[in-house]
This record gives C-alpha cells, sequence and structure tokens, in this order.
C-alpha cells in the first residue's frame, strides 16, 4: 500500500466510525465490537503511515514498512 491507500483507508474507516458515534438510542452489541475494531485499525493504519513517512525522510525504502499488530500498536503510550 502506499501513502494515498493507506489515507483512503483511513478516510473510509473514519466515515464509518463517525456513522456508528453519530447513531442515536445506543449501539447494539455487535455495533460496538465494530466501533472497538474500527479504532484498532485506525491506530494501525495512522502508525502504517508514520512508519513510512519516516522511512522516506530518513532515505529509506518505505514500503519496507509493515502493519505492525493490533497488540503492538495499542500498547503505544502517548
Amino acid at each position: 500500500m502506499d501513502n494515498e491507500e493507506i489515507l483512503d483507508d483511513i478516510g473510509a474507516l473514519v466515515e464509518e466510525e463517525r456513522r456508528l458515534r453519530q447513531r442515536t438510542g445506543g449501539l447494539l452489541p455487535e455495533e460496538r465490537a465494530r466501533l472497538a475494531e474500527l479504532e484498532v485499525r485506525l491506530d494501525q493504519c495512522w502508525d502504517l503511515l508514520r512508519q513510512r513517512r519516516a522511512k522516506s525522510e530518513f532515505g529509506e525504502d518505505p514500503d519496507t514498512a509493515t502493519l505492525r499488530p493490533a497488540s503492538e500498536v495499542e500498547s503505544y503510550r502517548n
């Protein structure tokens, strides 16, 4: 995936997340589960994009960046 494809994925995931969050009357259990999946997937996509941009900035091949497992991405500290 190149940066544009990642950004397209992020846009689609954000739109789906927004639709779920805007629902009135609460979410069904499967919708809450989907929202949690979206949050993790977004974190993974943003991490991959940051990796690619950093590699490009320092003269490395951005295509060597890899999608990190959710367990790794979700354990980052702010």
